[in-house]
């Protein structure tokens, strides 16, 4: 599903899912409220592209309320926005990735599967901007015994943004293991998805835990 107020750009990215074999538009809306009401009427997409300048509802008000009616729903952003603050609320609400629309289409596209294979699909200046601005964290002995050393393990692949079957290769161990730790470091760490626990981690500091 794609919600975006831009006419043209809608269309250009419209045509280009829908020249995908492997993406299916099922579809396309100007505001966040009419793609609200169709998600609450039944439509059931993998995946929703939100736009966050929109008339009305913006796409940071609409993410809980789109995961509320679509547990399973996975949230891109596609946005002109390179706001610091845009884009850890973004990620902390629970999007699965956050792309610029100075992307390429071929990088949009590549950013879908990413984050539908279970990665995060971050745009090189966002991804910066997580990795090395985010400066607080919590004391050592406050995060230790958070997670066992084998998740502190996956999280750091995720972190690379690797997917669990990248994970799973490297580590040799079985995707359904490495499922496994990625729920149990969702759950402990109280987060949706792979940005978000790559976020906290940051705020947290486990990521320099030895």
């Amino acid at each position: 599903m794609l919600v975006e107020d831009n006419p043209r750009y809608r269309e250009s990215i419209a045509l280009a899912l829908e020249e995908s074999a492997d993406i299916e538009l099922i579809g396309e809306f100007g505001t966040s409220e009419i793609a609200l009401r169709r998600l609450k009427a039944g439509a059931a997409p993998d995946l929703i592209l939100l736009d966050l300048r929109l008339p009305g509802m913006d796409g940071l008000a609409a993410i809980p309320l789109f995961l509320e009616a679509s547990a399973d729903v996975k949230i891109m952003i596609l946005t002109q926005s390179n706001s610091d603050a845009d884009v850890l609320r973004a990620i902390s609400l629970g999007a699965s990735g956050y792309l610029l629309k100075s992307s390429t289409v071929d990088r949009t596209l590549e950013g879908i599967r990413t984050v539908m294979d279970g990665g995060a699909s971050l745009d090189a200046s966002v991804a910066n901007f997580i990795l090395n601005a985010l400066q607080t964290r919590l004391p050592k002995e406050d995060v230790d015994g958070l997670l066992t050393a084998r998740q502190q393990e996956v999280l750091i692949l995720l972190s690379e943004g690797l997917v669990k079957k990248e994970i799973a290769d490297r580590l040799s161990i079985s995707y359904a293991t490495v499922d496994e730790h990625v729920d149990h470091i969702y759950r402990r760490l109280g987060v949706r998805n792979a940005p978000s626990a790559v976020n906290k981690a940051h705020l947290l500091g486990l990521l320099l835990v030895q």
